[in-house]
Protein backbone atom coordinates (compact mmCIF):
# COMPACT_ATOMS: atom_id res chain seq x y z
CA UNK A 1 0.00 0.00 0.00
CA UNK A 2 1.33 3.57 -0.56
CA UNK A 3 2.38 6.31 1.46
CA UNK A 4 -0.48 8.02 0.54
CA UNK A 5 -3.25 5.52 0.55
CA UNK A 6 -2.30 4.36 4.28
CA UNK A 7 -2.25 7.65 4.98
CA UNK A 8 -6.03 8.23 3.51
CA UNK A 9 -6.43 4.96 6.05
CA UNK A 10 -5.83 6.69 9.09
CA UNK A 11 -7.33 9.89 8.39
CA UNK A 12 -10.80 8.22 7.68
CA UNK A 13 -10.06 5.96 11.04
CA UNK A 14 -9.62 9.59 13.20
CA UNK A 15 -12.91 10.83 11.57
CA UNK A 16 -14.91 7.96 12.12
CA UNK A 17 -14.34 8.78 16.06
CA UNK A 18 -17.35 10.89 15.05
CA UNK A 19 -15.99 14.57 16.57
CA UNK A 20 -14.64 17.62 15.24
CA UNK A 21 -11.07 17.96 14.34
CA UNK A 22 -9.43 20.76 13.14
CA UNK A 23 -6.64 20.73 10.29
CA UNK A 24 -3.19 21.50 12.83
CA UNK A 25 -4.88 18.47 14.92
CA UNK A 26 -5.17 16.53 12.05
CA UNK A 27 -1.51 17.93 10.32
CA UNK A 28 0.07 16.82 14.15
CA UNK A 29 -1.69 12.71 14.14
CA UNK A 30 -0.64 12.22 10.64
CA UNK A 31 2.75 13.98 10.91
CA UNK A 32 1.85 15.98 8.00
CA UNK A 33 0.76 19.67 6.88
CA UNK A 34 -2.22 21.33 6.86
CA UNK A 35 -2.17 21.52 3.34
CA UNK A 36 -2.03 18.32 2.54
CA UNK A 37 -4.74 17.40 5.23
CA UNK A 38 -7.44 19.64 2.77
CA UNK A 39 -5.99 17.26 0.20
CA UNK A 40 -6.41 13.96 1.34
CA UNK A 41 -9.88 15.24 2.76
CA UNK A 42 -10.26 16.08 -0.85
CA UNK A 43 -9.41 12.69 -1.99
CA UNK A 44 -11.63 11.25 0.79
CA UNK A 45 -14.78 13.28 -0.21
CA UNK A 46 -14.20 12.00 -3.88
CA UNK A 47 -14.06 7.94 -2.97
CA UNK A 48 -17.90 8.92 -1.63
CA UNK A 49 -17.07 10.08 1.93
CA UNK A 50 -19.11 13.13 2.96
CA UNK A 51 -16.05 14.91 5.28
CA UNK A 52 -17.80 18.48 6.91
CA UNK A 53 -15.78 21.21 7.35
CA UNK A 54 -16.65 24.13 9.78
CA UNK A 55 -15.82 27.81 8.29
CA UNK A 56 -13.20 29.53 9.90
CA UNK A 57 -10.45 29.62 12.40
CA UNK A 58 -12.52 27.37 15.15
CA UNK A 59 -14.03 25.32 12.33
CA UNK A 60 -13.01 21.74 12.11
CA UNK A 61 -13.36 18.53 10.07
CA UNK A 62 -16.09 15.54 10.52
CA UNK A 63 -17.30 12.48 9.27
CA UNK A 64 -20.76 13.11 8.21
CA UNK A 65 -23.99 11.08 6.88
CA UNK A 66 -24.35 10.71 2.54
CA UNK A 67 -26.12 10.14 -0.18
CA UNK A 68 -24.21 6.93 -1.13
CA UNK A 69 -22.70 4.23 1.13
CA UNK A 70 -18.72 4.56 1.20
CA UNK A 71 -16.47 1.48 0.66
CA UNK A 72 -16.44 0.29 4.62
CA UNK A 73 -12.79 -0.31 6.30
CA UNK A 74 -13.08 -3.58 7.82
CA UNK A 75 -10.43 -5.91 9.42
CA UNK A 76 -10.23 -9.44 9.17
CA UNK A 77 -12.41 -10.56 12.08
CA UNK A 78 -15.03 -7.55 11.43
CA UNK A 79 -15.55 -8.91 7.59
CA UNK A 80 -15.86 -12.85 9.12
CA UNK A 81 -18.27 -11.46 11.69
CA UNK A 82 -20.03 -9.57 9.26
CA UNK A 83 -20.31 -12.14 7.17
CA UNK A 84 -21.55 -14.74 9.81
CA UNK A 85 -24.14 -12.40 11.22
CA UNK A 86 -25.77 -11.64 7.17
CA UNK A 87 -25.70 -15.63 7.57
CA UNK A 88 -27.86 -16.02 10.37
CA UNK A 89 -29.81 -12.37 10.50
CA UNK A 90 -32.87 -14.06 8.96
CA UNK A 91 -33.97 -15.64 12.51
CA UNK A 92 -33.29 -12.26 14.69
CA UNK A 93 -36.69 -11.25 14.65
CA UNK A 94 -36.68 -8.46 12.11
CA UNK A 95 -39.37 -8.03 9.12
CA UNK A 96 -38.05 -8.99 5.48
CA UNK A 97 -34.40 -8.71 6.82
CA UNK A 98 -33.63 -12.47 5.75
CA UNK A 99 -33.77 -11.37 1.99
CA UNK A 100 -31.46 -8.31 2.28
CA UNK A 101 -29.19 -10.24 4.42
CA UNK A 102 -28.55 -12.71 1.51
CA UNK A 103 -28.27 -9.94 -1.34
CA UNK A 104 -25.67 -7.75 1.23
CA UNK A 105 -23.54 -11.40 1.87
CA UNK A 106 -23.28 -12.32 -1.73
CA UNK A 107 -21.92 -8.51 -2.50
CA UNK A 108 -19.46 -9.03 0.63
CA UNK A 109 -18.22 -12.45 -0.81
CA UNK A 110 -17.25 -10.83 -4.15
CA UNK A 111 -14.54 -8.56 -2.18
CA UNK A 112 -13.36 -10.95 0.54
CA UNK A 113 -9.85 -12.06 0.08
CA UNK A 114 -9.29 -15.83 -0.20
CA UNK A 115 -8.43 -16.13 2.97
CA UNK A 116 -11.32 -14.89 4.36
CA UNK A 117 -13.98 -16.19 1.78
CA UNK A 118 -12.50 -19.93 3.02
CA UNK A 119 -13.26 -19.37 6.51
CA UNK A 120 -17.30 -17.68 6.08
CA UNK A 121 -17.77 -20.50 3.47
CA UNK A 122 -16.35 -23.90 5.92
CA UNK A 123 -18.86 -22.07 8.93
CA UNK A 124 -21.77 -21.88 6.52
CA UNK A 125 -20.70 -25.75 5.25
CA UNK A 126 -21.28 -26.97 8.74
CA UNK A 127 -24.07 -24.71 10.08
CA UNK A 128 -27.39 -25.83 10.04
CA UNK A 129 -29.90 -23.03 10.96
CA UNK A 130 -32.82 -23.83 13.20
CA UNK A 131 -35.45 -21.35 12.36
CA UNK A 132 -39.23 -21.74 12.90
CA UNK A 133 -41.54 -21.89 9.96
CA UNK A 134 -42.97 -18.69 8.74
CA UNK A 135 -42.11 -15.16 9.98
CA UNK A 136 -40.26 -15.24 13.45
CA UNK A 137 -43.14 -14.19 15.94
CA UNK A 138 -43.21 -10.20 16.98
CA UNK A 139 -41.13 -9.49 13.96
CA UNK A 140 -40.09 -5.80 13.59
CA UNK A 141 -39.88 -3.45 10.52
CA UNK A 142 -36.29 -2.49 10.20
CA UNK A 143 -37.45 1.01 9.32
CA UNK A 144 -39.57 1.16 12.74
CA UNK A 145 -36.35 0.10 14.46
CA UNK A 146 -34.35 2.70 12.64
CA UNK A 147 -36.58 5.32 13.02
CA UNK A 148 -36.69 4.35 16.86
CA UNK A 149 -33.11 4.19 17.33
CA UNK A 150 -32.86 7.66 15.42
CA UNK A 151 -35.29 9.09 18.62
CA UNK A 152 -32.99 7.57 21.39
CA UNK A 153 -30.20 8.82 20.05
CA UNK A 154 -31.45 12.31 19.12
CA UNK A 155 -33.25 12.63 22.46
CA UNK A 156 -36.72 13.14 20.54
CA UNK A 157 -40.21 12.68 21.90
CA UNK A 158 -41.59 9.74 20.23
CA UNK A 159 -45.43 9.46 19.91
CA UNK A 160 -47.34 6.68 19.08
CA UNK A 161 -50.27 4.55 19.15
CA UNK A 162 -49.76 1.09 21.22
CA UNK A 163 -51.24 -2.47 20.96
CA UNK A 164 -51.69 -3.76 24.51
CA UNK A 165 -51.52 -7.72 24.91
CA UNK A 166 -55.40 -7.89 24.70
CA UNK A 167 -55.77 -6.21 21.98
CA UNK A 168 -57.05 -2.70 23.22
CA UNK A 169 -55.14 0.70 21.48
CA UNK A 170 -54.15 3.57 22.77
CA UNK A 171 -52.08 6.48 22.36
CA UNK A 172 -48.91 7.02 24.37
CA UNK A 173 -46.29 9.60 24.19
CA UNK A 174 -42.44 8.76 25.15
CA UNK A 175 -38.71 10.15 25.66
CA UNK A 176 -37.40 7.29 24.52
CA UNK A 177 -34.07 5.64 26.07
CA UNK A 178 -33.02 2.07 24.59
CA UNK A 179 -33.78 -0.73 22.27
CA UNK A 180 -33.29 -3.96 23.83
CA UNK A 181 -33.78 -7.42 21.78
CA UNK A 182 -34.44 -10.50 23.80
CA UNK A 183 -35.09 -13.69 22.19
CA UNK A 184 -36.74 -12.92 18.82
CA UNK A 185 -38.45 -9.65 20.35
CA UNK A 186 -37.57 -6.07 20.13
CA UNK A 187 -38.65 -3.83 23.46
CA UNK A 188 -38.29 0.20 23.66
CA UNK A 189 -37.80 1.33 27.30
CA UNK A 190 -38.87 4.90 27.06
CA UNK A 191 -40.65 7.24 30.20
CA UNK A 192 -43.81 7.44 29.56
CA UNK A 193 -44.81 11.29 30.04
CA UNK A 194 -48.64 10.76 31.05
CA UNK A 195 -48.00 8.29 33.36
CA UNK A 196 -44.83 9.48 34.77
CA UNK A 197 -42.96 6.98 34.77
CA UNK A 198 -40.59 3.80 33.05
CA UNK A 199 -42.60 2.16 30.75
CA UNK A 200 -41.18 -0.83 28.09
CA UNK A 201 -43.23 -1.66 24.98
CA UNK A 202 -43.14 -4.12 22.99
CA UNK A 203 -41.37 -2.42 19.33
CA UNK A 204 -44.02 -5.17 16.85
CA UNK A 205 -46.74 -3.28 18.48
CA UNK A 206 -45.77 0.32 17.93
CA UNK A 207 -47.28 2.40 15.41
CA UNK A 208 -45.43 5.85 15.38
CA UNK A 209 -47.51 8.54 14.98
CA UNK A 210 -45.81 11.99 13.81
CA UNK A 211 -44.68 14.41 14.12
CA UNK A 212 -42.10 14.10 16.99
CA UNK A 213 -40.51 16.21 19.44
CA UNK A 214 -39.30 18.10 20.89
CA UNK A 215 -36.02 17.26 22.55
CA UNK A 216 -35.97 16.53 26.06
CA UNK A 217 -33.19 16.12 28.51
CA UNK A 218 -31.76 13.03 29.11
CA UNK A 219 -32.98 11.11 32.55
CA UNK A 220 -31.20 8.46 34.76
CA UNK A 221 -32.41 5.13 33.33
CA UNK A 222 -34.36 3.02 35.56
CA UNK A 223 -31.23 0.55 36.02
CA UNK A 224 -28.09 -0.37 34.95
CA UNK A 225 -28.61 -3.33 33.70
CA UNK A 226 -31.23 -2.83 31.04
CA UNK A 227 -31.27 -6.45 29.23
CA UNK A 228 -32.32 -7.26 33.24
CA UNK A 229 -34.62 -4.81 33.72
CA UNK A 230 -36.94 -5.86 30.46
CA UNK A 231 -36.32 -9.25 31.20
CA UNK A 232 -37.81 -8.73 34.96
CA UNK A 233 -40.54 -6.62 33.33
CA UNK A 234 -41.43 -9.11 30.41
CA UNK A 235 -41.17 -12.44 32.85
CA UNK A 236 -42.47 -10.94 36.16
CA UNK A 237 -44.10 -7.36 36.59
CA UNK A 238 -46.32 -7.76 33.41
CA UNK A 239 -48.28 -10.62 35.51
CA UNK A 240 -50.58 -10.45 38.62
CA UNK A 241 -49.55 -13.11 40.09
CA UNK A 242 -45.43 -13.61 41.21
CA UNK A 243 -43.30 -16.41 42.73
CA UNK A 244 -40.04 -16.50 43.80
CA UNK A 245 -38.38 -20.48 43.34
CA UNK A 246 -35.53 -22.30 44.43
CA UNK A 247 -34.34 -24.76 41.61
CA UNK A 248 -31.94 -27.17 43.38
CA UNK A 249 -29.55 -27.52 40.40
CA UNK A 250 -26.75 -25.20 39.65
CA UNK A 251 -27.32 -21.92 37.64
CA UNK A 252 -25.80 -22.36 34.46
CA UNK A 253 -28.79 -25.95 34.00
CA UNK A 254 -31.26 -23.43 35.09
CA UNK A 255 -30.07 -20.85 32.27
CA UNK A 256 -30.44 -23.49 29.61
CA UNK A 257 -33.94 -24.62 30.07
CA UNK A 258 -35.06 -20.58 31.07
CA UNK A 259 -34.86 -17.63 29.09
CA UNK A 260 -34.81 -14.44 30.09
CA UNK A 261 -38.29 -13.62 29.16
CA UNK A 262 -39.54 -16.38 30.97
CA UNK A 263 -37.95 -15.67 34.51
CA UNK A 264 -34.93 -14.15 35.62
CA UNK A 265 -32.26 -16.13 37.57
CA UNK A 266 -29.78 -15.53 40.34
CA UNK A 267 -26.88 -18.10 41.24
CA UNK A 268 -27.86 -19.40 45.26
CA UNK A 269 -24.61 -21.09 45.75
CA UNK A 270 -23.09 -23.50 44.13
CA UNK A 271 -26.08 -26.24 43.47
CA UNK A 272 -28.90 -23.88 43.70
CA UNK A 273 -30.62 -21.16 42.04
CA UNK A 274 -33.64 -18.28 42.65
CA UNK A 275 -36.09 -18.20 39.87
CA UNK A 276 -38.16 -15.28 40.13
CA UNK A 277 -41.35 -15.24 37.33
CA UNK A 278 -44.37 -14.47 36.96
CA UNK A 279 -48.04 -15.72 35.23
CA UNK A 280 -51.53 -15.09 34.74
CA UNK A 281 -52.75 -17.12 37.81
CA UNK A 282 -51.39 -19.60 40.39
CA UNK A 283 -52.40 -22.63 38.42
CA UNK A 284 -50.90 -21.43 35.17
CA UNK A 285 -47.67 -20.94 37.77
CA UNK A 286 -47.33 -24.71 39.25
CA UNK A 287 -47.41 -25.20 35.39
CA UNK A 288 -45.09 -23.19 34.20
CA UNK A 289 -42.46 -24.43 37.15
CA UNK A 290 -43.64 -28.35 36.63
CA UNK A 291 -42.93 -27.86 32.87
CA UNK A 292 -39.36 -26.89 33.79
CA UNK A 293 -38.36 -30.54 35.01
CA UNK A 294 -36.31 -29.10 37.76
CA UNK A 295 -36.30 -29.98 41.11
CA UNK A 296 -37.56 -27.08 43.00
CA UNK A 297 -38.63 -25.65 46.21
CA UNK A 298 -41.28 -22.68 46.67
CA UNK A 299 -40.08 -20.08 48.68
CA UNK A 300 -43.06 -17.50 48.26
CA UNK A 301 -45.60 -16.69 48.01
CA UNK A 302 -47.28 -19.44 50.54
CA UNK A 303 -50.64 -19.93 48.00
CA UNK A 304 -48.60 -21.20 45.43
CA UNK A 305 -47.54 -24.06 47.90
CA UNK A 306 -51.24 -24.85 48.76
CA UNK A 307 -51.40 -24.36 44.46
CA UNK A 308 -49.03 -27.71 43.86
CA UNK A 309 -50.72 -29.51 46.79
CA UNK A 310 -54.10 -28.91 44.94
CA UNK A 311 -52.62 -29.88 41.59
CA UNK A 312 -50.90 -33.12 42.92
CA UNK A 313 -53.88 -34.24 44.94
CA UNK A 314 -55.51 -34.00 41.76
CA UNK A 315 -52.91 -36.02 39.93
CA UNK A 316 -52.91 -38.66 42.91
CA UNK A 317 -57.03 -39.04 42.23
CA UNK A 318 -56.43 -39.45 38.48
CA UNK A 319 -53.72 -41.99 38.63
CA UNK A 320 -56.36 -44.07 41.26
CA UNK A 321 -59.06 -43.74 38.86
CA UNK A 322 -56.61 -45.09 35.97
CA UNK A 323 -55.47 -47.51 37.93
CA UNK A 324 -59.10 -49.27 39.11
CA UNK A 325 -59.73 -49.40 34.71
CA UNK A 326 -56.58 -51.61 34.37
CA UNK A 327 -57.75 -55.52 34.33
CA UNK A 328 -56.47 -57.11 37.64
CA UNK A 329 -54.09 -59.29 34.95
CA UNK A 330 -52.05 -56.21 33.91
CA UNK A 331 -51.82 -54.77 36.83
CA UNK A 332 -48.16 -54.59 38.48
CA UNK A 333 -47.70 -56.26 41.57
Amino acid sequence: MSETSARLLRLLSLLQIHRDWSGAELAERLGVSARTVRRDVDRLRELGYPVNAGPGTGGGYRLGAGAELPPLLLDDDEAVAVAVGLRTAAGQGIEGIGETSVRALAKLEQVLPDRLRRRVSALNAVTVPMLRDGPPSGAVDPALLTELAHLCRDGERLRFEYRSHEGATGRRTVEPHRLVCTERRWYLVAWDVDRADWRTFRVDRITPKPPHGPRFPPREPPAEDLAAYVSRGVSTRAYATHSVVRLLVPLHEAAERISPSAGTLEADGADACILRSGAASLELMVVHVMMLGLPFQVLEPAELTEAVRTVRDRLDAALTRSTALIPRQCQLP
